[in-house]
């Protein structure tokens, strides 16, 4: 299955959640591009954000980051993201 324009929003905006800390979550303002507000809401309803607008991770979206994190280490070549 190839990535779609909304798959990637969607990982975008996964790997700027923080994973150092439940504490520690997104909201994406309403005056946020539209890709950006759309992916949060999509985010939420697949049950990774407990927001609409961002919010935390749930147990399932912080998988999704760690994977997330993780292939874009293997395809920049970085160590760290």
């Amino acid at each position: 299955m190839p990535y779609t324009a909304e798959l990637v929003d969607e990982m975008n905006l996964l790997v700027k959640f923080p994973m150092h800390s439940d504490l520690e979550g997104i909201k994406v303002r309403g005056d946020a591009a539209p890709e950006m507000v759309a992916a949060a809401k999509r985010l939420f309803e697949k049950g990774l954000v407990t927001q609409e607008d961002g919010g935390y991770l749930t147990f399932s979206g912080h998988q999704a980051v760690e994977s997330a994190k993780a292939t874009l280490r293997i395809l920049t070549g970085t160590v760290a993201v």
